[in-house]
């Protein structure tokens, strides 16, 4: 049952509210509690559709004075559901999404409710891009205040290397700019600790030559091949440039219109690739994978880029039943390799697939002590993922998961908080190391000292 709202406190916040504010008896109510993980299934007290930073000081007026726990949501696709809360108000930043590029200054002005699809698609005319994830329905903010992985980092870094800025609300209610110069404590914090410190409204980035045009998209091979292909691969990458970045994947090969129909529900394994520099320079980097043992399918080729960061969209889905855990490992060694094929080969739902990222290049010579985010040496990133369409077969799928995992705990080094579902606190140190992690208690006890913000990857004051 939904916790009564106190009604004096609510008819506070309707008087000066810009944006829609859907309680649990409003029609749109089912639609706009959603997130992306169709396994969370959370009821509100209130969600306050924000317009701009005035509604969500107010949204945060509100939760200060009822006492309501308080939820953060940008794109949504925290993979724990962290988005949404039972019987507390969600401050739901989605109808923020302008996007305001300046291509002679190379930056970008971005609300916190932008998807990443909404940057590509205004930075891509110009030729310029943000470091930013693989899945164009992902939010910029959660992805942005975790690092940010994606095809371009090797050559241009995290999300938070290009982050020049951010307009934040603290837990008071008071407005700062965090940057170098300003509030530099705080700016250090929020690029890898998440939604700790206070509501972020909007981001400026540093903008990037990218594209229009990239040498792009992936080579199969069925799952036969999958231990000769990832040894290849493991030497192929040792000394690849930072214009190429790759991700390695298995599953099981879905009935799309590209896909050969022989080749539908039989497991394989792929190389996606991405290389951003010279075309003809790509063709030649990526051309000893594409012609190695014998692939089933090859669609690596230039491309727009905009057409590969959407590659992964029908993969990923809104509504589908998902659980991870992740790890990040120093190499590729046999034993990874070997523990990686045999664990695939238990894959049940034809909707599972997990990315194994291809770590380093800018990432790595960004120093460790610059920013929250911690890691920047790892070989690579698993995030093994299970999926299915509801919840049949879901909890098989998420037992394969953590024996997956389990079996590559002798090799795990550290965790990329982003990926995380609700681990618990020996994980969240675990993802920033120890110094960092008592840095950011000290952050908190300064922004947040009483825990508002705690639904999220927590990092509690005390």
């Amino acid at each position: 049952m939904t916790v009564a709202v106190d009604a004096a406190a609510f008819s506070e916040l309707e008087s000066g509210f810009a944006g829609e504010l859907v309680r649990p008896e409003d029609g749109s109510y089912d639609e706009h509690r959603r997130v992306w993980n169709g396994s969370i299934d959370r009821r509100p007290a209130v969600i306050a559709r924000c317009t701009g930073a005035d509604d969500v000081g107010a949204a945060l007026r509100f939760a200060r004075r009822t006492a309501l726990p308080v939820a953060v949501r940008g794109g949504g696709h925290s993979f724990p559901g962290l988005s949404v809360c039972d019987d507390g108000i969600v401050i739901d930043l989605a109808p923020m999404r302008a996007v305001t590029v300046d291509p002679e200054a190379r930056r970008v002005h971005v609300q916190a409710g932008a998807l990443l699809g909404d940057v590509d698609q205004a930075t891509q005319p110009e030729g310029l891009a943000v470091p930013s994830g693989i899945v164009t329905h992902t939010g910029v903010a959660g992805l942005t205040l975790g690092g940010g992985i994606g095809w371009i980092m090797r050559k241009h870094g995290l999300s938070i290397d290009q982050l020049s800025s951010v307009d934040l609300i603290t837990a008071e209610g008071e407005r700062v700019v965090a940057n170098e110069h300003e509030n530099a404590d705080l700016f250090w914090g929020v690029r890898g600790g998440g939604g700790n410190f206070g509501i972020v409204t909007a981001f400026d980035f540093n903008l990037c030559e990218v594209g229009p045009t990239v040498v792009a998209g992936p080579i199969f091979w069925p799952i036969a091949q999958s231990p000769q292909v990832l040894r290849f691969y493991r030497d192929w990458i040792a000394d690849a440039p930072d214009e190429l970045m790759t991700i390695v994947l298995h599953r099981k090969a879905p009935p799309l219109p590209y896909v050969p129909p022989e080749l539908h529900g039989e497991l394989i394994v792929g190389v996606i690739c991405c290389y951003t520099g010279d075309i003809e320079e790509g063709e030649r980097i990526v051309r000893p994978m594409k012609r190695f043992g014998s692939p089933v399918l090859d669609l690596c080729e230039p491309k727009p880029f905009l057409e590969h960061q959407s590659m992964f969209d029908p993969s990923f889905p809104p509504g589908r039943w998902y659980y991870f855990r992740s790890c990040d490992v120093a190499e590729l060694n046999d034993e990874v390799i070997d523990i990686t094929v045999e664990h695939t080969r238990r894959i049940q739902s034809p909707l599972t697939s997990f990315p194994i990222w291809q770590m380093g290049g800018a990432v790595a010579r960004v120093g460790e002590g610059e920013t929250a985010f911690n890691g920047r040496g790892v070989g690579h990133t698993f995030n093994i993922n299970a999926a299915t369409a509801t919840s049949e077969g879901f909890d098989a799928e998420r037992e394969w998961v953590r024996d997956f995992w389990s079996a590559l705990e002798p090799f795990h080094t550290s965790v990329y908080v982003n990926f995380l579902m609700e681990e618990g606190e020996d994980r969240i140190r675990q993802a920033y190391g120890p110094e960092k992690y008592d840095r950011l208690k000290a952050l908190k006890r300064k922004y947040d000292p009483g825990n508002l913000f705690r639904l999220n990857q927590n990092i509690p004051p005390d």
